[in-house]
Protein backbone atom coordinates (compact mmCIF):
# COMPACT_ATOMS: atom_id res chain seq x y z
CA UNK A 1 0.00 0.00 0.00
CA UNK A 2 1.33 3.43 -0.95
CA UNK A 3 2.21 5.81 1.88
CA UNK A 4 2.42 9.57 1.60
CA UNK A 5 4.27 12.07 3.79
CA UNK A 6 3.88 15.86 3.99
CA UNK A 7 6.92 17.91 5.01
CA UNK A 8 6.24 21.40 6.39
CA UNK A 9 8.24 24.06 8.20
CA UNK A 10 6.97 24.83 11.70
CA UNK A 11 8.64 28.23 12.21
CA UNK A 12 9.13 31.24 9.91
CA UNK A 13 10.77 29.21 7.16
CA UNK A 14 14.43 28.29 6.54
CA UNK A 15 14.17 25.25 8.82
CA UNK A 16 16.14 22.91 6.55
CA UNK A 17 13.24 21.25 4.72
CA UNK A 18 15.25 20.71 1.52
CA UNK A 19 17.77 18.35 3.06
CA UNK A 20 15.06 16.31 4.78
CA UNK A 21 12.95 16.04 1.62
CA UNK A 22 16.04 14.84 -0.25
CA UNK A 23 16.85 12.38 2.57
CA UNK A 24 13.30 10.96 2.58
CA UNK A 25 13.15 10.70 -1.20
CA UNK A 26 14.89 7.32 -1.21
CA UNK A 27 11.52 5.97 0.02
CA UNK A 28 9.41 7.99 -2.45
CA UNK A 29 8.46 7.56 -6.08
CA UNK A 30 7.50 11.22 -6.44
CA UNK A 31 8.06 14.60 -4.78
CA UNK A 32 5.35 17.27 -5.03
CA UNK A 33 5.69 21.03 -4.50
CA UNK A 34 2.25 22.39 -3.57
CA UNK A 35 2.49 26.13 -2.76
CA UNK A 36 4.62 29.27 -2.92
CA UNK A 37 6.87 30.44 -5.71
CA UNK A 38 10.51 31.20 -6.37
CA UNK A 39 10.67 33.38 -3.26
CA UNK A 40 11.50 30.19 -1.33
CA UNK A 41 14.93 28.59 -1.38
CA UNK A 42 16.07 25.09 -0.49
CA UNK A 43 19.79 24.33 -0.21
CA UNK A 44 20.97 20.73 -0.64
CA UNK A 45 24.50 19.51 0.05
CA UNK A 46 25.36 16.27 -1.77
CA UNK A 47 29.01 15.36 -1.24
CA UNK A 48 31.07 18.37 -2.26
CA UNK A 49 28.26 19.84 -4.37
CA UNK A 50 25.73 22.41 -3.17
CA UNK A 51 22.41 22.87 -4.97
CA UNK A 52 20.17 25.89 -4.46
CA UNK A 53 16.59 25.24 -5.57
CA UNK A 54 13.67 27.66 -5.75
CA UNK A 55 10.92 26.00 -7.80
CA UNK A 56 12.19 22.56 -8.76
CA UNK A 57 11.26 20.05 -6.01
CA UNK A 58 14.14 18.86 -3.83
CA UNK A 59 13.72 15.28 -5.04
CA UNK A 60 15.30 16.20 -8.36
CA UNK A 61 18.82 15.32 -7.18
CA UNK A 62 17.76 11.69 -6.62
CA UNK A 63 18.09 9.93 -10.01
CA UNK A 64 14.83 8.49 -11.28
CA UNK A 65 12.56 10.35 -8.87
CA UNK A 66 9.54 11.97 -10.49
CA UNK A 67 8.94 15.62 -9.49
CA UNK A 68 5.72 17.60 -9.69
CA UNK A 69 4.79 21.29 -9.44
CA UNK A 70 1.18 21.46 -8.32
CA UNK A 71 -1.51 24.01 -9.08
CA UNK A 72 -0.96 25.77 -5.74
CA UNK A 73 2.41 27.09 -6.92
CA UNK A 74 2.65 30.50 -8.62
CA UNK A 75 5.03 30.01 -11.50
CA UNK A 76 7.64 32.28 -13.04
CA UNK A 77 8.31 30.16 -16.12
CA UNK A 78 11.38 32.14 -17.15
CA UNK A 79 12.97 31.63 -13.73
CA UNK A 80 12.06 27.93 -13.78
CA UNK A 81 13.82 27.47 -17.12
CA UNK A 82 16.92 29.20 -15.75
CA UNK A 83 16.89 26.90 -12.73
CA UNK A 84 16.52 23.84 -14.97
CA UNK A 85 19.46 24.99 -17.09
CA UNK A 86 21.71 25.26 -14.02
CA UNK A 87 20.75 21.75 -12.90
CA UNK A 88 21.30 20.35 -16.38
CA UNK A 89 24.74 21.95 -16.47
CA UNK A 90 25.52 19.90 -13.36
CA UNK A 91 24.48 16.73 -15.19
CA UNK A 92 21.03 16.32 -13.63
CA UNK A 93 18.25 15.22 -15.97
CA UNK A 94 15.24 17.42 -15.25
CA UNK A 95 12.87 17.81 -18.21
CA UNK A 96 11.87 14.14 -18.47
CA UNK A 97 11.26 13.97 -14.70
CA UNK A 98 9.47 17.27 -13.98
CA UNK A 99 5.72 17.62 -14.47
CA UNK A 100 3.88 20.94 -14.15
CA UNK A 101 0.19 21.56 -13.54
CA UNK A 102 -1.56 23.64 -16.23
CA UNK A 103 -3.47 25.28 -13.36
CA UNK A 104 -0.47 27.18 -11.95
CA UNK A 105 -1.00 30.97 -11.99
CA UNK A 106 1.72 32.74 -13.97
CA UNK A 107 4.08 35.29 -12.45
CA UNK A 108 4.73 37.88 -15.14
CA UNK A 109 6.88 41.02 -15.26
CA UNK A 110 4.15 43.34 -13.99
CA UNK A 111 3.75 41.26 -10.83
CA UNK A 112 7.35 41.79 -9.72
CA UNK A 113 7.09 45.48 -10.70
CA UNK A 114 4.02 45.83 -8.47
CA UNK A 115 5.71 43.93 -5.64
CA UNK A 116 8.75 46.20 -5.61
CA UNK A 117 6.76 49.41 -6.03
CA UNK A 118 4.35 48.60 -3.22
CA UNK A 119 7.14 47.74 -0.79
CA UNK A 120 9.04 50.91 -1.72
CA UNK A 121 5.96 53.03 -0.98
CA UNK A 122 5.54 51.71 2.58
CA UNK A 123 7.10 53.34 5.59
CA UNK A 124 9.89 51.39 7.30
CA UNK A 125 7.68 50.02 10.11
CA UNK A 126 5.16 48.58 7.65
CA UNK A 127 7.62 46.88 5.30
CA UNK A 128 6.98 43.13 5.13
CA UNK A 129 10.40 42.28 3.75
CA UNK A 130 9.04 40.83 0.52
CA UNK A 131 11.57 39.34 -1.90
CA UNK A 132 10.09 41.43 -4.72
CA UNK A 133 9.56 38.31 -6.86
CA UNK A 134 5.90 39.08 -7.60
CA UNK A 135 4.45 36.35 -5.40
CA UNK A 136 1.86 38.46 -3.55
CA UNK A 137 0.48 40.28 -6.62
CA UNK A 138 0.13 36.97 -8.46
CA UNK A 139 -1.82 35.36 -5.64
CA UNK A 140 -3.95 38.55 -5.50
CA UNK A 141 -4.72 38.15 -9.21
CA UNK A 142 -5.61 34.51 -8.63
CA UNK A 143 -8.11 35.37 -5.90
CA UNK A 144 -9.48 38.26 -7.99
CA UNK A 145 -9.97 35.76 -10.87
CA UNK A 146 -7.90 37.73 -13.32
CA UNK A 147 -4.75 35.60 -13.25
CA UNK A 148 -3.28 34.12 -16.40
CA UNK A 149 -2.53 30.44 -15.86
CA UNK A 150 -0.11 28.02 -17.49
CA UNK A 151 -2.72 26.58 -19.84
CA UNK A 152 -3.40 30.06 -21.26
CA UNK A 153 0.11 30.07 -22.72
CA UNK A 154 -0.90 27.54 -25.35
CA UNK A 155 -3.72 29.69 -26.78
CA UNK A 156 -1.82 32.77 -28.03
CA UNK A 157 -4.81 34.87 -29.08
CA UNK A 158 -6.68 34.25 -25.85
CA UNK A 159 -3.49 34.89 -23.88
CA UNK A 160 -2.96 38.23 -25.68
CA UNK A 161 -6.54 39.35 -25.00
CA UNK A 162 -6.36 38.50 -21.30
CA UNK A 163 -2.90 40.04 -20.98
CA UNK A 164 -3.97 43.38 -22.52
CA UNK A 165 -6.91 43.62 -20.15
CA UNK A 166 -5.00 42.81 -16.96
CA UNK A 167 -1.99 44.89 -17.98
CA UNK A 168 -4.17 47.96 -18.56
CA UNK A 169 -5.38 47.63 -14.98
CA UNK A 170 -1.97 47.03 -13.41
CA UNK A 171 -0.22 49.73 -15.44
CA UNK A 172 -2.79 52.22 -14.18
CA UNK A 173 -1.94 51.23 -10.58
CA UNK A 174 1.79 51.30 -11.29
CA UNK A 175 1.84 54.74 -12.91
CA UNK A 176 -1.02 56.60 -11.23
CA UNK A 177 -0.83 55.31 -7.67
CA UNK A 178 2.62 53.84 -7.12
CA UNK A 179 4.57 56.30 -9.26
CA UNK A 180 6.39 53.55 -11.13
CA UNK A 181 6.96 52.90 -14.82
CA UNK A 182 4.46 51.01 -16.96
CA UNK A 183 5.23 47.47 -18.16
CA UNK A 184 5.34 46.93 -21.91
CA UNK A 185 2.76 44.52 -23.34
CA UNK A 186 4.85 43.26 -26.26
CA UNK A 187 7.85 42.47 -24.09
CA UNK A 188 5.75 40.40 -21.70
CA UNK A 189 3.87 38.65 -24.51
CA UNK A 190 6.96 37.72 -26.52
CA UNK A 191 8.79 36.32 -23.51
CA UNK A 192 5.73 34.31 -22.45
CA UNK A 193 5.31 32.76 -25.90
CA UNK A 194 8.99 31.84 -26.03
CA UNK A 195 8.87 30.23 -22.60
CA UNK A 196 5.64 28.40 -23.43
CA UNK A 197 7.29 26.26 -26.07
CA UNK A 198 10.11 25.35 -23.73
CA UNK A 199 7.82 24.01 -20.99
CA UNK A 200 5.10 22.48 -23.18
CA UNK A 201 6.48 18.90 -22.89
CA UNK A 202 6.43 19.13 -19.07
CA UNK A 203 2.76 20.10 -18.72
CA UNK A 204 0.47 17.39 -17.36
CA UNK A 205 -2.62 16.85 -15.24
CA UNK A 206 -0.70 16.59 -11.98
CA UNK A 207 -3.76 15.60 -9.96
CA UNK A 208 -4.45 12.63 -12.24
CA UNK A 209 -0.78 11.64 -12.34
CA UNK A 210 -0.51 11.62 -8.54
CA UNK A 211 -3.64 9.52 -8.20
CA UNK A 212 -2.30 7.05 -10.77
CA UNK A 213 1.12 6.89 -9.09
CA UNK A 214 -0.45 6.22 -5.70
CA UNK A 215 -2.76 3.58 -7.15
CA UNK A 216 0.33 1.90 -8.62
CA UNK A 217 1.83 1.68 -5.13
CA UNK A 218 4.29 4.57 -5.31
CA UNK A 219 4.93 6.59 -2.14
CA UNK A 220 4.63 10.36 -2.51
CA UNK A 221 6.38 13.14 -0.62
CA UNK A 222 4.69 16.54 -0.47
CA UNK A 223 7.14 19.43 -0.03
CA UNK A 224 6.09 22.73 1.50
CA UNK A 225 7.85 26.07 1.14
CA UNK A 226 8.23 28.88 3.72
CA UNK A 227 6.99 28.06 7.23
CA UNK A 228 3.72 27.70 9.11
CA UNK A 229 4.08 31.01 10.94
CA UNK A 230 4.18 32.76 7.54
CA UNK A 231 0.86 31.20 6.48
CA UNK A 232 -1.53 33.76 5.00
CA UNK A 233 -4.37 32.67 7.32
CA UNK A 234 -2.59 31.41 10.44
CA UNK A 235 0.71 33.30 10.54
CA UNK A 236 1.73 36.65 12.00
CA UNK A 237 -0.50 38.58 9.60
CA UNK A 238 0.20 40.90 7.79
CA UNK A 239 3.90 39.90 8.07
CA UNK A 240 3.27 36.68 6.20
CA UNK A 241 3.65 35.17 2.74
CA UNK A 242 0.75 35.09 0.29
CA UNK A 243 -0.07 31.38 0.34
CA UNK A 244 -1.09 28.66 2.76
CA UNK A 245 2.08 26.94 4.02
CA UNK A 246 0.32 24.34 6.15
CA UNK A 247 -0.08 20.60 5.62
CA UNK A 248 -3.71 20.88 4.53
CA UNK A 249 -2.62 22.87 1.50
CA UNK A 250 -0.84 19.79 0.18
CA UNK A 251 -4.25 18.47 -0.85
CA UNK A 252 -5.65 21.66 -2.41
CA UNK A 253 -2.33 22.69 -3.94
CA UNK A 254 -1.73 19.43 -5.77
CA UNK A 255 -5.23 18.11 -6.42
CA UNK A 256 -5.37 15.10 -4.10
CA UNK A 257 -7.83 14.25 -1.36
CA UNK A 258 -6.88 14.72 2.32
CA UNK A 259 -7.21 10.97 2.77
CA UNK A 260 -4.03 10.57 0.69
CA UNK A 261 -1.97 12.44 3.33
CA UNK A 262 -0.83 9.91 5.89
CA UNK A 263 1.98 11.49 7.94
CA UNK A 264 2.89 15.13 8.63
CA UNK A 265 6.54 15.79 9.48
CA UNK A 266 7.26 19.21 10.99
CA UNK A 267 10.76 20.57 10.43
CA UNK A 268 12.07 22.87 13.17
CA UNK A 269 15.47 24.30 14.00
CA UNK A 270 16.91 23.74 17.47
CA UNK A 271 16.53 27.52 17.82
CA UNK A 272 14.40 30.06 15.92
CA UNK A 273 15.08 32.34 12.97
CA UNK A 274 13.10 34.84 10.97
CA UNK A 275 14.00 36.81 7.85
CA UNK A 276 12.24 40.06 6.97
CA UNK A 277 9.87 42.10 9.10
CA UNK A 278 7.36 41.02 11.71
CA UNK A 279 7.20 40.18 15.44
CA UNK A 280 9.58 37.59 16.92
CA UNK A 281 9.05 37.10 20.69
CA UNK A 282 12.26 35.14 21.47
CA UNK A 283 14.56 37.27 19.27
CA UNK A 284 18.16 37.80 20.41
CA UNK A 285 20.93 40.28 19.61
CA UNK A 286 22.89 38.86 16.66
CA UNK A 287 25.44 41.68 16.32
CA UNK A 288 27.31 41.53 19.64
CA UNK A 289 30.22 39.07 19.47
CA UNK A 290 30.11 36.21 21.95
CA UNK A 291 26.37 36.33 22.58
CA UNK A 292 24.11 33.31 21.94
CA UNK A 293 22.32 35.14 19.12
CA UNK A 294 25.58 36.04 17.41
CA UNK A 295 26.71 32.41 17.63
CA UNK A 296 23.44 31.22 16.08
CA UNK A 297 23.85 33.71 13.24
CA UNK A 298 27.54 32.99 12.61
CA UNK A 299 27.75 29.23 13.15
CA UNK A 300 24.36 28.60 11.55
CA UNK A 301 25.32 30.76 8.55
CA UNK A 302 21.93 32.39 8.81
CA UNK A 303 21.50 34.17 5.52
CA UNK A 304 18.48 33.88 3.23
CA UNK A 305 18.95 31.49 0.29
CA UNK A 306 17.06 33.80 -2.09
CA UNK A 307 17.77 37.27 -0.67
CA UNK A 308 21.12 36.89 1.08
CA UNK A 309 19.69 38.91 3.98
CA UNK A 310 20.75 38.13 7.55
CA UNK A 311 18.20 36.07 9.39
CA UNK A 312 17.14 37.20 12.85
CA UNK A 313 17.84 34.55 15.52
CA UNK A 314 16.33 33.65 18.87
CA UNK A 315 15.72 30.96 21.46
CA UNK A 316 13.55 27.96 20.69
CA UNK A 317 9.87 28.89 21.02
CA UNK A 318 7.73 25.92 22.01
CA UNK A 319 4.59 28.07 22.27
CA UNK A 320 4.97 28.86 18.57
CA UNK A 321 5.60 25.18 17.85
CA UNK A 322 2.37 24.28 19.66
CA UNK A 323 0.47 26.59 17.31
CA UNK A 324 2.16 24.92 14.33
CA UNK A 325 1.32 21.49 15.71
CA UNK A 326 -2.36 22.36 16.02
CA UNK A 327 -2.58 23.87 12.53
CA UNK A 328 -0.71 21.08 10.75
CA UNK A 329 -1.75 18.06 12.78
CA UNK A 330 1.90 17.10 13.19
CA UNK A 331 2.69 13.40 13.43
CA UNK A 332 6.39 13.84 14.16
CA UNK A 333 9.22 16.37 14.36
CA UNK A 334 12.59 16.70 12.69
CA UNK A 335 15.03 18.90 14.64
CA UNK A 336 17.73 20.55 12.51
CA UNK A 337 20.94 22.48 13.24
CA UNK A 338 21.41 21.11 16.74
CA UNK A 339 25.18 21.55 16.33
CA UNK A 340 24.79 25.33 16.13
CA UNK A 341 24.14 25.31 19.89
CA UNK A 342 27.36 23.40 20.70
CA UNK A 343 29.43 25.23 23.30
CA UNK A 344 26.71 27.43 24.80
CA UNK A 345 26.83 27.17 28.60
CA UNK A 346 23.07 27.42 28.95
CA UNK A 347 20.03 27.30 26.69
CA UNK A 348 16.60 28.80 27.02
CA UNK A 349 13.26 27.53 25.78
CA UNK A 350 10.34 29.93 25.46
CA UNK A 351 7.47 27.99 27.03
CA UNK A 352 4.82 30.73 26.81
CA UNK A 353 4.24 34.47 27.09
CA UNK A 354 2.83 37.21 29.25
CA UNK A 355 0.26 38.99 27.11
CA UNK A 356 -1.69 41.96 28.49
CA UNK A 357 -1.06 40.72 32.03
CA UNK A 358 -2.09 37.12 31.38
CA UNK A 359 0.00 34.00 30.83
CA UNK A 360 -0.59 32.25 27.50
CA UNK A 361 0.99 29.04 26.24
CA UNK A 362 0.08 29.35 22.56
CA UNK A 363 1.33 31.85 19.98
CA UNK A 364 -1.49 34.40 19.46
CA UNK A 365 -3.12 34.98 16.10
CA UNK A 366 -2.06 38.17 14.31
CA UNK A 367 1.02 40.35 14.48
CA UNK A 368 -0.21 42.92 17.00
CA UNK A 369 -0.72 40.46 19.85
CA UNK A 370 2.45 38.55 18.98
CA UNK A 371 4.41 41.81 19.13
CA UNK A 372 3.01 42.43 22.62
CA UNK A 373 4.14 39.03 23.93
CA UNK A 374 6.84 38.90 26.60
CA UNK A 375 8.55 35.49 26.51
CA UNK A 376 8.62 33.20 29.53
CA UNK A 377 11.79 31.11 29.55
CA UNK A 378 12.86 27.80 31.00
CA UNK A 379 16.65 27.45 31.31
CA UNK A 380 18.60 24.26 30.64
CA UNK A 381 22.33 23.46 30.75
CA UNK A 382 24.22 23.41 27.47
CA UNK A 383 26.99 21.06 26.32
CA UNK A 384 30.61 21.43 25.27
CA UNK A 385 30.96 18.34 23.06
CA UNK A 386 30.37 18.55 19.30
CA UNK A 387 27.11 17.17 17.94
CA UNK A 388 28.08 17.82 14.32
CA UNK A 389 27.67 14.71 12.19
CA UNK A 390 26.50 12.47 15.03
CA UNK A 391 24.46 9.59 13.64
CA UNK A 392 23.11 7.82 16.74
CA UNK A 393 20.92 9.26 19.49
CA UNK A 394 22.97 7.59 22.24
CA UNK A 395 26.12 9.34 20.95
CA UNK A 396 24.67 12.79 21.61
CA UNK A 397 25.85 14.56 24.79
CA UNK A 398 23.53 13.89 27.72
CA UNK A 399 22.52 17.55 27.92
CA UNK A 400 21.71 17.60 24.20
CA UNK A 401 19.50 14.55 24.67
CA UNK A 402 17.81 16.26 27.62
CA UNK A 403 17.25 19.45 25.59
CA UNK A 404 15.58 17.52 22.77
CA UNK A 405 13.55 15.43 25.19
CA UNK A 406 12.27 18.62 26.83
CA UNK A 407 11.18 20.03 23.46
CA UNK A 408 9.42 16.74 22.76
CA UNK A 409 7.63 16.77 26.13
CA UNK A 410 6.57 20.42 25.96
CA UNK A 411 5.32 20.20 22.37
CA UNK A 412 3.73 16.75 22.83
CA UNK A 413 5.03 15.76 19.38
CA UNK A 414 7.56 12.91 19.10
CA UNK A 415 10.95 13.62 17.53
CA UNK A 416 11.37 11.28 14.56
CA UNK A 417 14.60 12.68 13.08
CA UNK A 418 17.51 14.85 14.20
CA UNK A 419 19.67 16.46 11.52
CA UNK A 420 23.26 17.03 12.70
CA UNK A 421 24.75 18.43 9.49
CA UNK A 422 23.94 19.25 5.86
CA UNK A 423 25.03 15.90 4.38
CA UNK A 424 22.51 13.09 3.87
CA UNK A 425 24.21 10.73 6.32
CA UNK A 426 24.52 13.36 9.07
CA UNK A 427 21.13 12.30 10.37
CA UNK A 428 19.79 10.51 13.44
CA UNK A 429 16.73 8.40 12.70
CA UNK A 430 14.41 7.44 15.54
CA UNK A 431 11.24 6.64 13.57
CA UNK A 432 11.07 6.71 9.77
CA UNK A 433 7.99 8.66 8.61
CA UNK A 434 7.26 6.25 5.75
CA UNK A 435 7.43 3.29 8.13
CA UNK A 436 5.16 5.05 10.63
CA UNK A 437 2.33 5.79 8.17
Amino acid sequence: MAKNVVVVGTQWGDEGKGKIVDWLTDHAGGVVRFQGGHNAGHTLVIGSKEYKLNLVPSGIVRPGTQCYIGNGVVLDVHHLLSEIAILEKDGIEVRSRLKISPGCPLILAYHSALDRAREAKKCAADKIGTTGKGIGPTYADKVARRALRVYDLFYPERFATKLREVLDYHNFVLTQYLGAEAVDFQTVYDQAMQDAEAIRPMITDVSADLYAANKAGKNLLFEGAQGTLLDIDHGTYPFVTSSNCVAGQAAAGSGVGPGMLHYVLGITKAYCTRVGGGPFPSELDIETAGTPGEQMSRVGREFGTVTGRKRRCGWFDVAALRRSSYINGLTGLCITKLDVLDGLSELKICTGYMLHGKKVELLPIGADDVAACEPIYETMPGWTQSTFGVKRWEDLPANAQAYLARIEALSEVPIAIVSTGPERDETILRKHPFDAC
